[in-house]
């Protein structure tokens, strides 16, 4: 942790407060969200008594140079923000939360002519309908079952209706669908059942229980009772659909929530996103120069240049009911422009009472803090990655981006001239500044096991020696004796927690420790790619340097067989022309230019080396 006084500072402010907290890196990276019941305590506790901590929480607070805090209402509220930062942002320091679950969603694919309904674990901005997180997995799929009966939506994958199949698939024959794809059931009828779906998705189950308990009536007037026993338990089933998890709004609605604060001639403006009752992020602008402004106008240039800008880009993304701490003069006229720009019904409050009140309390609250915040310090932002690493990351379970990786491959020539490659890629591009060859100096000819021990640990010695950040991800080029080789060596520097990979040529298999079988990543998947590259690159570079050894050691041995040349004249000559037959094509003017040559050692050099026998040498090649 930088040692300065801002810091200082902010660590004396924190709020005394329920919320999340943000740990931040040098280059202004996310490396650790963390939770708490009192902001104060929990954050300060980092900096203190560090000989309390572990291994892992020193090195953590070893590297934080900045924070960021959330307040929010409760810790139950601060638990689920917590979860959707670190799925958000993946820090490096949450690698223990790598097993931690993630809450199902069901997804509605409105955005298609004929959508379909399931559960997904990723939400993804496509113009979908998400309805979750659900804490129940089972019953969660026993009631999105039920929907898929009563309303017989399709379950295939064709882009309807650009892509028709031949025929209707069994789904149509068991009754579990009409068969949109072909024509059988109209898009306006399909679109219809859809809506009814969506309702009870939301929660407004009135229209089915009550299309599902006439049923039930007709069952049991033609004494169809196990029907009827059917339909009473797709009715409980339904029922158990509206216990959705919320985070800040009892309600489950999609609302934006407004909240500023001010200090003399500076101000803030933070927004509140809550989408189906969960508190998905915040978003903050600042003002300067307020000097002789009132409040009113304060908030009323926040509200304006914010959504001047959110219904330019994402209109859909106005949420259809907006809070304010406090009524402006233009704020019919803001509540007019985002209805005609979303296209729908938009409504902007001034909550007086009960949860609504508190929502906005919430904002005004993180925006004092922020406000706080940004007088004691600037901001700084992190480089985006490449979507290759997000999906390395999570075909990997890393708790974080790795963005800078180092690959390490050994060459050899029949067991002489060993060396290997250590090459480095940062945000998935080749750093040819960080690149490192090596020769091996354990006299082992081709035991690649042990090379990869020694060149692993020469190569992380020196970079704790020098004090320089360590990669996020090592790949050795090999299977599951060098990987094996090089574990040991991370922990004999006791670096156990250095993430660690192998790629095997034949299958391209990727070997993680502590898993038996290997990874097999799809032949176009982005992040197999990217360590195809990295592993191709560092080959390249280390049989580069084996085959330059080589060449060395072939015109030395040649060489060394001219009367009259010795190391020194050697090593000259191989400098000055690279191999034997660049020599032999040499002309004697160039040969003779060399310092303690002349003509007559030029002539005796230049026929040796075109096989020709000098006169006088006594040798017999080419007689």
């Amino acid at each position: 942790m930088a040692e300065n006084a801002a810091l200082q500072s902010k660590l004396r402010h924190l709020p005394d407060r329920p919320g999340v907290y943000l740990m931040r890196d040098a280059a202004g990276e996310i490396i650790y969200v963390g939770k708490a019941k009192s902001l104060r305590s929990r954050v300060r506790s980092y900096f203190s008594s560090p000989h309390q901590h572990s291994i892992k929480t020193r090195e953590l607070v070893r590297r934080i140079e900045d924070f960021e805090t959330i307040v929010v209402g409760s810790e139950a509220e601060a638990l689920i923000l917590e979860n959707n930062l670190i799925k958000e942002n993946r820090p490096r320091f949450n690698i223990n939360l790598k097993d931690d679950k993630t809450y199902p969603y069901i997804k509605v694919t409105v955005h298609e002519r004929f959508p379909r309904v399931f559960v997904t674990r990723r939400l993804e901005r496509d113009g979908a309908r998400y309805f979750g997180p659900y804490t129940d997995v089972r019953r969660m799929r026993q009631a999105l079952e039920l929907v898929k009966k009563l309303y017989t939506v399709r379950s295939c994958h064709y882009d309807l209706p650009r892509e028709v199949p031949a025929r209707p698939c069994l789904d149509y024959h068991i009754g579990r669908c009409r068969a949109p794809c072909v024509a059988f059931q109209p898009e306006e009828e399909y679109r219809g059942m859809i809506d009814e779906i969506l309702d009870i998705l939301s929660g407004h189950t009135r229209r089915a229980a009550e299309r599902i308990r006439e049923q039930m009536r007709e069952a049991a007037e033609v004494m169809d009772f196990e029907r009827a026993a059917e339909l009473r338990d797709s009715l409980a089933s339904l029922e158990a659909l509206e216990a959705r998890q919320t985070v800040v709004d009892l309600e489950g609605s999609d609302r934006d929530v407004i909240g500023i604060a001010r200090d003399g001639a500076d101000g803030c403006g933070v927004v509140m996103r809550i989408r189906e009752g969960k508190l998905l992020g915040r978003e903050t602008q600042f003002l300067t120069n307020l000097d002789g402004e009132p409040d009113e106008q304060l908030l009323s240039t926040f509200a304006a240049r914010f959504y001047a800008v959110r219904t330019t880009d994402a209109p859909e993304d106005v949420p259809p009911e907006i809070f304010f701490p406090a009524d402006f003069e233009d704020r019919p006229v803001l509540e007019a422009l985002l209805r005609e720009r979303a296209g729908r019904t938009v409504r902007t409050h001034v909550p007086q009472r009960g949860e609504k009140v508190r929502l906005v309390e919430l904002a005004e609250q993180n925006a004092r803090h922020l406000l706080e915040e940004w007088k004691l310090m600037g901001r700084s932002a992190a480089t985006r990655a490449p979507d290759a690493l997000y999906e390395l990351q999570e075909v990997l379970e890393l708790g974080f981006v790795p963005r800078l990786m180092v690959c390490f491959d050994i060459s050899h020539t029949q067991g002489s001239e060993t060396v290997a490659s250590g090459v480095v890629f940062e945000n998935g591009e080749p750093h040819k500044g960080e690149y490192r060859k090596f020769k091996i100096q354990g006299d082992w000819g081709n035991d690649d096991f042990r090379s990869m021990h020694e060149v692993v640990t020469r190569y992380f010695r020196r970079r704790l020696d020098e004090g320089k950040p360590l990669p996020d991800l090592v790949v050795i080029d090999g299977g599951k004796g060098q990987l094996g080789a090089a574990v040991k060596a991370l922990e004999a520097l006791d670096l156990p927690q250095q993430a660690i990979i192998s790629l095997a040529k034949k299958e391209e298999e990727v070997f993680v420790p502590g898993r038996s079988s290997p990874i097999r990543l799809p032949r176009r998947s982005q992040a197999l790619r990217l360590l195809q590259r990295i592993r191709d690159e560092a080959h390249r570079f280390a049989i580069t340097f084996n085959r330059k050894l080589r060449t060395k050691r072939t015109i030395r041995s040649e060489l060394s067989q001219i009367p009259g040349v010795g190391a020194a004249r050697q090593r000259q000559l191989l400098e000055r022309f690279g191999s034997y037959r660049a020599l032999g094509k040499a002309s004697e003017e160039e040969v003779a230019a060399l310092p303690g040559f002349g003509p007559s050692l030029a002539r005796k050099v230049l026929a040796y080396a075109r096989g020709e026998v000098p006169e006088g040498s006594g040798d017999s090649r080419g007689a």
